[in-house]
Formats: C-alpha cells, sequence, structure tokens
C-alpha cells in the first residue's frame, strides 16, 4: 500500500515531467522559426516550473531578459503554446533579481492577447461568407498559425538612414506619404540579407495604417502567398483568394525571388499585380537581388516589376554601422562606452541583423554574467557569435600567433615603437589580416593602435616586396598561415 508521502512525491514526480514535455514541446516549435544562436541565447536559460491548468510557468534569469522575449518573441512563444498546451493555454514568468534565490510575484502574461498592430479594413472584407466559415480575418487565409501582420517596432523612426540606403529610404517614404499616387508603382528594393529590406516595407506599411483609415495593407511572404495559393487550390477556392487578394489598397510582398518556378503562383499573382495596378494600389516588393538577375521568373512579371522605382540597400559603411548601434543601445535604455561601440562597427560588416544581434547577445551576456559591458567582453562575444563560423581566421588571431612567433606583444604590435623587431611583424601581421579577414583597411589599421588605412597599404606593399627580395620572407608567411588550419 503506498503511504501518503509516497503519494505526494509521485505526482509531484508526474507534474515535473509533464511540465519538462510541455516546455520540450515549446523548444521543438521554437527551435524551427528562429537561428541557432538566438535559441540558445534567449531559451536555452529558460525553465520550466510548473503547469497548473493551462497555465505554463517558466523561469528566466532576469526583468531584461522578461522584456526581450516579450518585446521580440510573443508571437512565437504564442504559436509554441498553441502546439503545446492549446488555444487557450497561459504564460507565466517567474523572473528571479540578482544573483540570490528571492523572486518577484511572477509576472502573468495572457499570450492569447498578444500585440497586434490593427488596420483598416471595407465592413464586408472580414465577414464576406465566400472567404468561408472559419475564415474571419487576413492571417486566417491559408489557415496557418504564422502571423501575416504588420510588425509594429518597424518604423522610419528607428531606421537609420546612410549612404548605404537613402535612395531606398526616400523612396519608401515617399510611397508611405502617398501611398499609389507616385511614379514609384510598384516599388522594388532589394539587397542581401540582414540590410534592412523588411524594416523598410513594413515601415511604410505602419505608416500607411497609422495615417491613412480607409486603407488596407497586407504585407505577406512569398512563401506565405505560395502556400496560401496551394491551399485555395486544395480547397477548390480560387476564386476567393484572388477576390481577397483584389480587395487591399497596398500589397506589400516579401522576398519574391522565391515565387521563381512557381508557373501557377506566379500566373495568379501576374493577375493581381495588373488588377491592382490598374486601380492604382500601390504595390511594394523586396528581394535579394535586382529585377534583371531574377532567374525561374517570367518575362511579362519581370517586366512589370520594373515599371516603377527599383532601388538597392547595400553593407553599412562605418559611420552608419556606428548610427545603428547607437540607436539600438539607446532604444534598449542602457549605456556603452564609445571604444566598445566602435571595437564591435570595426569588427562587425557584414549587415544590420548581424551588427544588432551582436548588440543584443552582448547585452545579454552581461545580464546573465553580471558584468560590465567592454571591450573584452565585446571581444568574447564576436568571437563567440560572429566569428565561429567555418573557424574563421580573426584579427585577434593573427595579432596573437604572430606575436607569440616573434616574441613581442600584441601591445607592441599597436604601438608607436619603429624599432625593426616590432615593425616587421606588425607588418606582417597587416599582410595577413588582408588576407585573411573581409575587414577594410580603415578597420585593420583601426585593430593596429588606431592606424590610417594608408599605413596599412604601406606595410602591404612593404611586405610584397620583401617577398621578392628575401626568400624567408615567404617561408615565414607558410608558416604563420599554417597555425590558422
Amino acid at each position: 500500500m503506498i503511504s501518503d508521502y509516497e503519494s505526494l512525491t509521485l505526482e509531484r514526480v508526474t507534474a515535473h515531467r509533464e511540465v519538462d514535455q510541455i516546455w520540450d514541446s515549446c523548444l521543438r516549435v521554437i527551435q524551427q522559426h528562429i537561428p541557432e544562436q538566438s535559441f540558445k541565447t534567449w531559451f536555452e536559460p529558460i525553465r520550466p516550473l510548473k503547469i497548473y491548468g493551462k497555465v505554463l510557468t517558466i523561469q528566466v534569469p532576469s526583468q531584461f531578459f522578461y522584456e526581450w522575449l516579450e518585446d521580440n518573441y510573443v508571437n512565437l512563444l504564442r504559436k509554441a503554446l498553441d502546439y503545446a498546451i492549446g488555444r487557450d493555454g497561459l504564460l507565466e514568468y517567474s523572473i528571479i533579481v540578482d544573483t540570490g534565490n528571492e523572486k518577484h510575484q511572477p509576472l502573468t502574461m495572457n499570450v492569447s492577447t498578444v500585440k497586434s498592430p490593427k488596420y483598416s479594413k471595407p465592413d464586408n472584407f472580414a465577414t464576406d461568407p465566400r472567404m468561408g466559415s472559419n475564415n474571419n480575418n487576413v492571417k486566417d487565409q491559408d489557415s496557418m498559425n504564422l502571423d501575416t501582420y504588420l510588425n509594429p517596432n518597424y518604423s522610419f523612426d528607428n531606421f537609420i538612414e546612410g549612404d548605404c540606403n537613402r535612395l531606398a529610404r526616400s523612396a519608401g517614404f515617399a510611397v508611405a506619404q502617398r501611398p499609389g499616387l507616385t511614379s514609384f508603382n510598384p516599388l522594388m528594393m532589394y539587397g542581401g540579407v540582414g540590410l534592412g529590406k523588411t524594416h523598410l516595407v513594413q515601415a511604410i506599411g505602419n505608416y500607411i495604417m497609422n495615417h491613412f483609415d480607409n486603407k488596407l495593407v497586407l504585407y505577406v511572404s512569398s512563401e506565405k502567398f505560395t502556400n496560401q495559393f496551394i491551399n485555395s487550390i486544395k480547397n477548390n477556392t480560387l476564386q476567393n483568394f484572388t477576390d481577397f487578394y483584389m480587395k487591399v489598397d497596398v500589397l506589400a510582398i516579401d522576398d519574391v525571388q522565391f515565387l521563381s518556378g512557381k508557373e501557377k503562383t506566379q500566373d495568379t499573382f501576374f493577375h493581381i499585380f495588373n488588377h491592382l495596378h490598374q486601380l492604382g494600389k500601390q504595390i511594394i516588393m523586396t528581394s535579394d537581388r535586382p529585377p534583371r538577375e531574377l532567374e525561374g521568373l517570367q518575362d511579362r512579371l519581370l517586366s512589370r516589376f520594373k515599371w516603377g522605382l527599383t532601388a538597392d540597400l547595400q553593407t553599412p559603411d562605418f559611420e552608419t554601422r556606428i548610427a545603428i548601434i547607437q540607436k539600438k543601445i539607446q532604444a534598449e535604455g542602457i549605456e556603452i562606452d564609445y571604444d566598445v561601440i566602435e571595437y564591435i562597427a570595426h569588427s562587425v560588416n557584414s549587415n544590420v541583423r548581424e551588427l544588432e544581434g551582436v548588440i543584443v547577445s552582448l547585452m545579454a551576456q552581461a545580464s546573465l554574467t553580471r558584468r560590465e559591458i567592454d571591450v573584452e567582453l565585446a571581444k568574447n562575444t564576436l568571437k563567440n557569435i560572429v566569428m565561429n563560423e567555418e573557424k574563421e581566421v580573426t584579427i585577434d588571431t593573427i595579432q596573437e600567433i604572430v606575436a607569440d612567433y616573434f616574441k613581442v606583444t600584441i601591445a607592441d604590435l599597436k604601438s608607436k615603437s619603429r624599432k625593426k623587431e616590432v615593425v616587421y611583424p606588425r607588418q606582417l601581421a597587416m599582410f595577413l589580416a588582408k588576407e585573411y579577414t573581409d575587414l577594410p583597411l580603415k578597420s585593420i589599421g583601426y585593430h593596429f593602435g588606431g592606424r590610417d588605412h594608408s599605413t596599412v597599404i604601406h606595410s602591404i606593399q612593404s611586405v610584397n616586396l620583401l617577398m621578392g627580395e628575401t626568400p624567408d620572407v615567404e617561408e615565414t608567411l607558410q608558416k604563420l598561415r599554417s597555425y590558422f588550419k
């Protein structure tokens, strides 16, 4: 016979197992929708505490951590709860304060009332019986849980303008002020990953919704559009699908390159495009390349993509990267010394998304370890996040190896010393930095004591000259390169 104590223990074990299983189910959903590094930073530290009815309580390590989840992952958490518990599932946070065990009363959030932007629509739009009994708003059209609404966090105010994106930003703002009435119709914006295309197209949509009560704005990815189209064929509701899109005033479609090779989807999009354009409705599109380089798209579509304005977004320059970092930390309400900002801006020159990701991870590391944000913490963060792909050789690695090889210090390489035993290793290190990294000459000079780019050019030229005169130089370089493998 089981005692009361044994029975209570069994109940606790069962409850603990249940909450772990529920949270594991949530994590499986979450992991499918965000990058691995974001998952490790923001979800691996979370601990499931209990499940009471339909309320799941999770423990997060700080107030900052909780606020970040609320601001950036609330829709994803909603989706995970829908899968693991059901639509009536709720989420409760238990927040750790300082380093002790004392906690606030748990902060409770009903995730079913997530923030979603309002938009205006005709009275008959949401209740049109042709949409089906289960389709009463835009995002239910393909009976998927993915959110197709605009993200209210994207605005022109928090979009940093620079030489790299000025044309796209200016054209986007003109369209936002006079949708369908400018010559920028369609507006096609293209650029690589993480350069701000989605931010800008959603900023346009948000501006229009906030300033034009009578305009219906619809933002959708090309992947979502395709899934909706496939479902409409499967459910024999293709006409309903087409009618649905022909009612919008502003259609913003992201990543049109993914329509490549989908002939039937392109046919339908062609007719929707023509209908909206002829009625003076605004069409906005993004792509990872200019229209002339898009393959697998019909010529008649490509020609229409060129009717309006095509604007590119390029990799941000150093000054723009500085402004992006400053804007990001200002929005988070924290202060970081300028030398840390400058170090990050010099070290991360790929795209805005990676730059912001480093800032977020830096804040998370500081919050979790209770450390001040300094250059050393920035170096560790960069080493673990930005520079760990394919064991990429970093400028820090080059300096360490060269300094160790020549028995000098890294401080010597960065110093103003003109001694031969320091100048030669410094020149080799600069030469290797140009060979192994994508950093511009200005950034390489910055990492060697703030030297000018002309000094880096001189060092590279000197090494090339020495290689032609002295075989030992090439041999030394080969030995140094072997350490990078």
